[in-house]
């Protein structure tokens, strides 16, 4: 996958994309990030890229022109996914990370100051937003974008079967996790984790990731297909509420 990256301060990605599973990821040939500065596409002299608004207001909004003249730059093939991280954006889910991590290119753009002049917009496909705060501009969230759906590429992550247990996958919070050594601080791993019994250690995981749910994240419940056992669960956690 290709992912190029539309901002005014690529060096800010410098330290993120150049270690853990996003540098193998490019070591290994399966991600390829191109960072792109919009001032190299700016006519004026001082590569400006900013300008005050129209009908006033506080701060400056970035200006079409660079956008339009780097993208006649690149080039793109018909279909490519253009990404504008933006507040205004649908909220970026595991789901969408998926969806995402099927293209063979993706261009990311990254606003600054009060925005991008809104004429941009015909340039994108998608919009998308970390959730309800304000960044100071979008590089952070198209890290994050990249992080997320880099990890996905296939090859990129050692076990695949990791990927499909993992928070969100399937509509849950991820089960509690356990290593070595069994005992620390008067604390237990708990004895079905060491039973050797696979279907037993399925069915803690499966309950332990619907208990989580329940507790910290029940708007997600609501898109669970539940089965006997989950509803076994449930009843279980409501009996034992004071």
């Amino acid at each position: 996958m290709l992912v190029r990256v539309l901002t005014i301060f690529p060096e800010m990605f410098a330290g993120p994309t150049e270690s853990s599973i996003i540098k193998r990821a490019q070591d290994q040939g399966l991600l390829k990030i191109e960072l792109i500065d919009i001032r190299d596409f700016s006519t004026d002299k001082h590569h400006k890229v900013d300008d005050y608004p129209f009908g006033g207001g506080a701060g400056m909004v970035m200006k079409p022109e660079p956008f339009y003249a780097c993208f006649e730059a690149l080039d793109l093939q018909p279909g490519t996914r253009v990404i504008m991280m933006t507040p205004q954006g649908e909220t970026f889910n595991q789901e969408k990370a998926q969806e995402l991590s099927g293209e063979d290119e993706l261009i990311l753009i990254c606003g600054h100051y009060e925005g991008i002049d809104n004429r941009v917009k015909h340039l994108v496909t998608d919009e998308i937003s970390l959730g309800d705060f304000v960044l100071t501009g979008g590089e952070s969230a198209a890290m994050a974008v990249i992080d997320c759906v880099g990890r996905l590429i296939p090859g990129v992550v050692g076990d695949p079967s990791s990927l499909h247990e993992e928070s969100f996958n399937l509509g849950l919070l991820e089960y509690p996790q356990y290593t070595r050594p069994r005992t620390f601080n008067g604390q237990e791993v708990p004895d079905v984790l060491l039973s050797g019994n696979h279907q037993e250690i399925r069915r803690w995981r499966r309950a332990q990731a619907v208990t989580r749910t329940f507790f910290h994240r029940p708007d997600l419940l609501v898109d669970v297909p539940w089965d006997e056992e989950d509803r076994r669960t449930i009843d279980q956690i409501l009996l034992a509420a004071p």
